[in-house]
């Protein structure tokens, strides 16, 4: 904990520092204004803020890469995937499998302290999740991010002979963290995020990992003409802590760093005043630096996940809506296909 909160001071407080140069905050899809006679610093800041002189900046439109705008807003999104099939590799969905809990004690893979649900070894299962999102901007530079999860999990097949365990809700791992605008004009944006995940959800019933995780990711934004958009993202998951890994008598811990990456272009279809609607092709994926899977009964280390999502986002005024589908490309996977349904407002 107390490795947390240094980490999480150490980032906030010279990013709020920097952040004070400018106290104008644009909500998302508002106006920014360019200044043709002022120095590059200077039009740098004006380009960022919310003046109502200039051209009006883009929303975001994707649906799963995470938006680079700096501003209030609230998301509202509701997950539904299907063939989750490796729930504990890396620690990254839920934490590891409760099945090594009922091993003999002579077994080097027992580990009376398994976190996770059992004992059943989960082969597949449907889940949905519920995200209420919400970020403050206080001014044009930096914004505090907060996130709540919801998360139901629904069993429906184990490997032969290892039990099983029933259906399971509730709170899942609370986020939270800091937005840092580090370039930003009228066409493009590139924004550091760095979040820090609590282990609030139950692990013994599938709802999270047991262990603090850091999450920094850089994220950028950029637009070609009015109608056409371009929107990446690159960042980790760094646990903090884990189960003991597979023989438990390992240096290693079952938990595992995942490197995430994202991009994806939209294009407006349609777009009059403030209305807009766009489909968007997202290719996210997801590379496993350590860990354990029990699914694979083997190191996770080295798992390459790819999925290709397709949907569209219509946005109007302040608000937008976006529905989307995803499918994963490669063998490994976190789930077979996901519905994503998101509702977006800034203020």
């Amino acid at each position: 904990m107390k490795h947390v909160i240094l980490t999480i001071l150490a980032i906030c407080v010279p990013a709020a520092a920097y952040a004070q140069q400018d106290t104008r905050v644009p909500a998302e899809g508002l106006v920014v204004a360019s200044a043709q006679t002022a120095s590059a610093s200077e039009s740098s800041a004006v380009q960022a803020s919310g003046s109502s002189s200039g051209p009006r900046r883009r929303p975001s439109m994707v649906g799963y890469i995470e938006n680079a705008t700096i501003g209030s807003k609230v998301r509202v999104r509701f997950d539904s995937g299907s063939g989750l099939e490796a729930a504990d590799r890396a620690e990254f969905f839920y934490a590891k499998c409760g099945c090594y809990r009922g091993l003999p004690s002579g077994n080097a893979a027992y580990d009376p302290a398994a976190p996770g649900p059992g004992p059943g070894v989960l082969t597949s299962a449907d889940y949905t999740q519920f995200n209420i999102n919400a970020e403050y901007a206080l001014n044009g530079r930096f914004s505090l991010v907060a996130d709540l999860p919801v998360r139901s999990l629904k069993p429906k097949t184990f490997a032969a002979g290892t039990g099983s365990f029933g259906d399971s809700s509730g709170l899942s791992d609370l986020k939270g963290g800091v937005k840092l605008s580090l370039s930003s004009d009228s066409n493009s944006q590139i924004t550091l995020q760095a979040l820090a995940s609590a282990p609030s959800g139950d692990a013994g019933k599938g709802l999270g990992t047991n262990h603090w995780s850091l999450e920094p990711a850089i994220l950028y934004s950029t637009t070609v003409g009015n109608l056409l958009g371009f929107e990446a993202q690159f960042g980790s998951v760094i646990p903090l802590d884990g189960s003991k890994s597979v023989p438990t008598g390992s240096p290693d811990k079952f938990s595992g760093s995942v490197i995430y990456y994202g991009f994806g272009p939209s294009l407006d279809i349609y777009s009059s005043g403030s209305t807009r609607l766009a489909p968007v092709v997202e290719l996210v994926g997801w590379h496993v630096v350590g860990g354990y899977s029990t699914f694979e009964n083997a190191p996770a280390k080295g798992t390459d996940i790819v999925n290709l999502k397709l949907g569209a986002r219509l946005a109007f005024g302040s608000g937008s809506i976006y529905a989307g589908w995803g499918k994963a490309l490669t063998d490994a996977a976190w789930y077979d296909q996901l519905l994503r349904v998101e509702f977006r407002y800034g203020f």
